[in-house]
C-alpha cells in the first residue's frame, strides 16, 4: 500500500514537471519577452521565497501538521533585525536576537500542537497573528523597513551571482539540499515521515512523536525567517504589510500542487520544487499578460481547490487522519 500511495506521489510529480515544461513552451512562443534573460532571470528570482518556504511548510506537512505562521515570521524578525541595526547594535547581534525570535515560535507552534494538542491550523494561525500583533506594538512601528546602508555587502551579495547563476536561486537550491539531507538520511526525518504515516504506531514503536513535532515547527520557521532576510536584501527593504498578502496560500498551493500529502507521511523536496517551478512559470506569464492582482489570485485559488481534490483521490484520508482533525 505504502509503495502504491508512493508511486502516486511520483507520478503526480512528473506530470506538474510536464505541464511545467509546456506551459514554458507556450509562454516562450506567445507571449513577448517571456523568453528573455532578464525575465528568467526575474522568474527565479521571484520563485525563490516561496520555494525556500514551501520547503518549511513540506516538513510540517509530511509530519502530518500545517504552519499558517510562517508569513509573520518571513516579515517581522527580519523587520527587527534592520531596526536594531539602524539602531547600532552589531548584525551579528541582531541577526541572533532575530532567529531566536523565529525559533521562540516555532516552539510554541510545536508545544501547542504536541503537548497541548490544539490542531495546528488553529495553533499556527493564532501565532502567526500574535507574533505580528506583538512586533508591531513593540519593536517594529512602519510598515516598510529600508536596509540600513551597513548592509550594502550583504545586499550586493543577495542580488549578485555565482557562474551565471542568480545566488537567491543558489540559496534555494542550499536549503533544498540541506532539507533532503535531513529527510533522507537522518533519524529525525525517518521520525517525521513515521509520524506523518501513523502517529499511533510511531509513538508506540518508541518514535519520540513530541519533540519531533516541535522540530518540524522549528524548522520551518527558521526557513521562514532565512527566507525573510534573503527577501529583504533582494529588495532592499522589509515589508511588513505582506503579511495581509495571499502568500501563504502561495506556499501551500506549491507543497500540494508538487505532490505533498496533505494527510502526511508522503512527499520530499522535489516535489516542493516542481510545483515552484509550475506556479513561478503561470504567475510570470499572467503578470506578462497583465492580468490583475485578483484575477490571478482567482486563476490560483482555483488551482489549489484543484489541486486539494486530487489530493484526497490520490491519498485518500484514513480513520485515524478523521480523528487527528485533518491537521
Amino acid at each position: 500500500m505504502a509503495k502504491s500511495s508512493s508511486g502516486r506521489i511520483i507520478d503526480q510529480q512528473k506530470i506538474i514537471f510536464a505541464l511545467a515544461v509546456v506551459l514554458c513552451l507556450v509562454f516562450a512562443f506567445t507571449l513577448p519577452g517571456f523568453a528573455t534573460a532578464s525575465n528568467a532571470l526575474s522568474l527565479l528570482q521571484a520563485v525563490a521565497t516561496i520555494g525556500v518556504l514551501g520547503i518549511g511548510m513540506a516538513i510540517v506537512i509530511i509530519g502530518r501538521g500545517i504552519d499558517l505562521s510562517q508569513i509573520a515570521v518571513l516579515v517581522m524578525p527580519p523587520a527587527w533585525m534592520m531596526y536594531q541595526i539602524q539602531a547600532g547594535v552589531p548584525m551579528a547581534e541582531a541577526a541572533a536576537y532575530a532567529g531566536l525570535a523565529a525559533i521562540a515560535l516555532g516552539v510554541l507552534n510545536g508545544w501547542l500542537v504536541a503537548y497541548v494538542e490544539v490542531p495546528a491550523i488553529f495553533a499556527t494561525l493564532a501565532t502567526g497573528t500574535l507574533m505580528y500583533g506583538t512586533m508591531q506594538y513593540l519593536a517594529v512601528s512602519n510598515d516598510v523597513i529600508p536596509l540600513p546602508k551597513r548592509l550594502e555587502g550583504f545586499i550586493a551579495l543577495v542580488q549578485g551571482g555565482t557562474f551565471g547563476i542568480p545566488n537567491i536561486v543558489l540559496f534555494l537550491l542550499l536549503v533544498a539540499l540541506v532539507c533532503w539531507l535531513f529527510l533522507r538520511f537522518t533519524v529525525w526525518g525517518r521520525y517525521v515521515y513515521a509520524i506523518g504515516d501513523n502517529p499511533m504506531a510511531a509513538r508506540a514503536t518508541g518514535v519520540p512523536s513530541r519533540p519531533i513535532l516541535v522540530l518540524q515547527y522549528v524548522i520551518s520557521a527558521l526557513a521562514a525567517f532565512a527566507a525573510g532576510v534573503v527577501l529583504s536584501a533582494s529588495v532592499e527593504s522589509v515589508n511588513t504589510r505582506l503579511f495581509n498578502s495571499t502568500m501563504i496560500y502561495d506556499v501551500i498551493l506549491v507543497v500540494v500542487l508538487g505532490g505533498v500529502g496533505l494527510g502526511g507521511g508522503k512527499g520530499s523536496v522535489s516535489n516542493v520544487l516542481v510545483g515552484t517551478i509550475l506556479i513561478g512559470i503561470m504567475t510570470n506569464g499572467m503578470t506578462i499578460l497583465n492580468l490583475s492582482i485578483e484575477v490571478q489570485s482567482l486563476i490560483k485559488a482555483g488551482i489549489l481547490l484543484a489541486a486539494i481534490i486530487a489530493d484526497s483521490m490520490l491519498n485518500p484520508r484514513d480513520e485515524l487522519t478523521s480523528q487527528q482533525g485533518d491537521i
